[in-house]
């Protein structure tokens, strides 16, 4: 699956996963790091301004879950199936 135009991608990963495999290598789309923790709780600091959200995370798990929560909040949000190993897939 190809990035749809128009996205900002929610990277849920660690730290140190973000900066060994940085998510705008693979992207031109805007990329926001953003906790699970922060999604749960609320304090993600989300707006609908960003347009529709695509989270993706290391393997396609986590990420279904923290578009829940932000659907719930009132955001356009998806989990991007499959995590970085399909998003590394798609791009070659």
């Amino acid at each position: 699956m190809t990035l749809p135009e128009g996205v900002t991608v929610i990277d849920l990963r660690p730290d140190d996963l973000r900066g060994r495999d940085p998510l705008t290598a693979l992207t031109d789309r805007p990329v926001q790091a953003v906790s699970l923790d922060a999604i749960e709780n609320g304090t993600h600091g989300l707006s609908p301004d960003l347009g529709p959200l695509l989270v993706i995370c290391e393997r396609g798990v986590r990420s279904g879950l923290a578009a829940r929560y932000l659907r719930a909040d009132g955001l356009n949000a998806q989990a991007y199936p499959g995590g970085v190993p399909a998003l590394k897939a798609a791009q070659s």
